[in-house]
């Protein structure tokens, strides 16, 4: 989704949420906040990025012993609600990666630099996109409003 789609979406909803009590605006972001963490959950576990390309791999690994790498997906403690938040307030709805895991999750989102280990080499990390809107959730807060607005 790019920025002219994300203003389409708040020229849409601003004048509809504006009618909207600060209680019932608070409701409809902690709904959309929820919604949308479970959508990036989702992609997350799939290994996607916004745009449905697939995250790059992780590169081999050199260990000396033979199984120690997992074989499992990247991210898999990351994607739980633990880690990743839903704020709503009656201002906004957030998900995402607060704390320390979001220094982790920066390296990655935007494919920058960093040590592997606390002393280890330092090395350019591929980007992977945890965070972003899909068209999928474009559709999914236009749902969420529609719902909250027909709901009696």
């Amino acid at each position: 989704m790019s920025s002219t789609d994300l203003e389409q979406l708040e020229d849409w909803v601003g004048p509809l949420l504006a009618r909207l009590e600060p209680k019932q605006r608070r409701q409809l972001a902690r709904r959309v906040a929820t919604t949308l963490r479970q959508n990036q959950r989702e992609r997350i576990k799939a290994q996607e990025n916004p745009d449905g390309s697939a995250y790059a791999p992780r590169k081999p690994q050199n260990r000396q012993k033979a199984g120690s790498i997992r074989r499992r997906g990247m991210f898999n403690k990351l994607r739980t609600a633990k880690y990743l938040r839903t704020r709503g307030t009656s201002d906004a709805a957030v998900a995402g990666f607060f704390g320390r895991v979001n220094r982790i999750v920066r390296v990655h989102q935007y494919g920058l630099h960093d040590n592997v280990d606390g002393d280890g080499p330092r090395v350019k990390y591929a980007e992977r996109q945890l965070l972003g809107f899909s068209d999928a959730d474009r559709e999914a807060i236009q749902d969420a409003l529609l719902e909250h607005l027909t709901t009696p």
